[in-house]
């Protein structure tokens, strides 16, 4: 709950064990950063006590001199730790600050010593932030509890850090103060024995100092609890998600699916779905919490911006750099260009983005135009600082803006005219970027918070599956995927080789014949697949091919017609739980790794939403005369096979490998069921 942290973010008193007056040790060091808060910390270091100094031998007897202690920092030793820990809970100490290192990340020893600090947690309930961190800071309170210098001279402002590292914490926020952002509160969580994303979140869903919420993910702990906590955030405050594990391999991967939802594509995936703006860098995310930080788009599935320059140039390299993500950049009206070309010369182009050649007297009642038009929700300005021409904070402010319509602008110029503009803009609630490239992030943001918060107002539904015991054949999985209304090329089942040569006989040539056998997953991988059979001859050749691989039973089904291959599936993630993902199909589709994921229970909107975040969605919309998908029916089998998963607690997964999309819809021409005594028992050569 948010009030556990009160007495960590908003402490009466603090003591630093291990504490110091002089000398260049971690406890002095972070006595000197803790003085200037209130009367300054207590010291407590049974090595030099002095009370008439101010310093104690003991934690007790702090606490007799003084009344009350809130926060303990301790900087001392992993050995001693418990200890400590456990004396401070004693004396009525309610939060405290491990920064040493040599815990469970060190091995041998220190496994011990973090199991016996969770054991004091766990008898206690002190909260502890740390180990290994380098601390936090409030500076809008002068709460300063960090070991790195020049932190005191953040400035305070309404943007708070939440990251893994204290390294990242730090940097973050000094890139911030750079760009003359204030800081809210930055914390580096360490280990996280105990204090998690979760734990800070919730807490700054009513810190009254903070405005928008920058989050550094490295691994994830508790991936509900992550969940929920960004999604009551960011419904009322911007949240803004950097997770980094790029090349990571999930260890649950015996399919498709499992090998796709790597945790970092997984945890990127459910947290935009919480409603956070995930970017990929963190300069990407220095210009989206500073656009954030002083403006927020209604939730709107689309917004349209409203693109005004100064240089064409520049305003190209934007353009692109939307277009090219998705973001709507719409024409205006015919009423706008009409009133736009009364006000600018008729070389430029109006339509949107609306370049002005060169800024100029006009230029406010330009930004009018566009911000009245019905289908700009957003107006981004860019233009190069030329004070004898234009100020383009004092044109938006003379324009109505942001009062009238949410803006953003990017400039360029020389240092000097850069802060006194980015001053100018803040000053009246614009947020300022120094590049192109900075603007298009900016917006790229703003976009992706409005649309995730309306994505969050698409109720799930769920509803029960029909199931039969398992384990599950694709023939088995097959018939189940047709109970639940997932068509299929209506397979039939051969005991043995004499019953399979009369497939022929019985379905339209050509025919596909497989192995079928509920322990194989990849029967393509193992030659368990054979396609194209017209003839008894071929169809002989095929069997003999299957037993020598060692197939007892076989599965037979007229061929599909061709088309767009995709590949579905639902899973219970280890971190998040039941998850669905969506992505390009086939026997490659581990190369293509082009996938859409989502967190269970899920909306329709939302499952509807998984296509756009393919790369190759143009595939799959009449791509060169291609078939084109029915959006309905593909959410009709996401979230038929998400039902499933969540009716059947002892299923950890179902996939549709592939899942052709042809001209008369969507056929499952592969299917795999995995029950979890399963997945810690598959056979080696599989």
């Amino acid at each position: 709950m948010s009030g556990d942290l009160q007495a960590l973010f908003r402490p009466e008193r603090i003591a630093v064990i291990g504490g110091s007056r002089r000398g260049g040790k971690l406890g002095a060091v972070m006595a000197r950063s803790l003085a200037g808060y209130r009367d300054g910390p207590v010291l407590i270091n049974a090595r030099s006590a002095d009370p008439v100094d101010g310093v104690y031998a003991c934690i007790e007897d702090a606490v007799a001199a003084t009344d009350r202690i809130d926060l303990a920092v301790l900087c001392v030793p992993a050995s001693v730790t418990a200890d400590i820990l456990r004396q401070a809970a004693a004396a009525g100490v309610r939060a405290a600050v491990v920064c040493a290192g040599g815990f469970a990340e060190a091995g041998g020893a220190g496994t011990g010593y973090q199991q016996e600090v969770a054991g004091v947690l766990a008898d206690s309930g002190i909260r502890l932030l740390g180990p290994n961190t380098s601390g936090f800071f409030v500076p809008g309170t002068g709460l300063t509890a960090s070991f790195v210098p020049g932190v005191s001279e953040i400035a305070a402002g309404g943007v708070a850090i939440v990251a893994a590292s204290g390294g990242v914490n730090h940097a973050l926020c000094f890139m911030l103060a750079d760009a003359g952002i204030g800081v809210s509160l930055g914390v580096g969580l360490g280990i996280g024995i105990d204090i998690n994303e979760p734990d800070v979140l919730d807490y700054l869903q009513t810190d009254e100092m903070t405005g928008a919420v920058a989050i550094h993910i490295e691994s994830v702990n508790d991936g509900p609890g992550l969940l929920a906590a960004v999604t009551a955030l960011s419904r009322v405050k911007p949240v803004v998600a950097l997770v980094v594990g790029r090349s990571d391999i999930g260890e649950f991967a015996r399919s498709h699916t499992g090998a796709l939802a790597t945790s970092w594509r997984t945890t990127r995936s459910v947290l935009r779905q919480a409603g956070a703006v995930v970017v990929d860098d963190e300069r990407e995310l220095l210009d989206a919490v500073t656009a954030l930080s002083m403006q927020r788009l209604r939730p709107n599935p689309e917004p349209g911006i409203g693109l005004v320059t100064g240089q064409a140039g520049p305003g190209l390299l934007i353009m692109d750099a939307l277009k090219s993500t998705g973001v709507s950049v719409p024409e205006v009206t015919a009423e706008t260009q009409f009133r736009l070309r009364e006000l600018l010369p008729p070389m430029t182009f109006q339509a949107n983005p609306v370049d002005t050649g060169r800024p100029g007297e006009g230029f406010p009642q330009v930004l009018a135009a566009v911000a009245a038009d019905p289908g700009v929700d957003l107006i981004a300005v860019y233009g190069l600082t030329e004070p004898d021409i234009i100020d383009l904070p004092s044109a938006a402010s003379a324009a109505g803006l942001p009062m009238a319509l949410p803006t953003v602008i990017g400039i360029g110029g020389s240092a000097a005219e850069i802060r006194r503009t980015v001053a100018a803009a803040g000053g009246i609630g614009i947020p300022a970027l120094l590049s192109p490239a900075a603007l298009a992030n900016a917006v790229r943001a703003l976009v992706q918070d409005a649309v995730g918060r309306h994505r969050q107002q698409s109720p799930p539904r769920t509803t029960t599956q029909t199931w039969t015991a398992g384990p599950w054949d694709e023939y088995q999985a097959k018939t189940l995927l047709n109970l639940w209304g997932i068509a299929t090329p209506g397979p039939l089942r051969y005991d043995d080789r004499v019953a399979a040569q009369a497939a022929l006989d019985t379905l339209a040539a050509p025919i596909a014949v497989k192995i079928l056998d509920p322990a194989v997953l990849h029967k393509t991988e193992i030659g368990g697949v054979h396609l194209g059979i017209r003839s008894h001859k071929e169809l002989g050749a095929a069997l003999d091919k299957l037993e020598e691989i060692g197939a007892k039973q076989f599965l037979a089904e007229t061929m599909a017609p061709g088309g767009v291959d995709l590949v579905v599936g639902v899973r219970r993630d280890p971190v998040f739980g039941p998850v669905v993902l969506l992505g390009l199909g086939g026997t490659a589709a581990e190369a293509y790794s082009d996938v859409a994921i989502r967190s269970l229970p899920a909306g329709a909107f939302e499952m509807a939403s998984m296509v756009d975040d393919l790369r190759a969605c143009a595939l799959v919309d009449g791509w060169r005369g291609g078939p084109v998908l029915d959006r309905s029916e593909l959410v009709d089998v996401l979230a038929a096979l998400s039902d499933a998963l969540l009716s059947a607690p002892d299923v950890n997964e179902i996939e549709i490998n592939p899942l052709r999309l042809t001209t008369g819809g969507l056929i499952a021409l592969d299917a795999v069921i995995i029950s979890g005594s399963e997945v810690n028992d598959a056979p080696a050569d599989h």
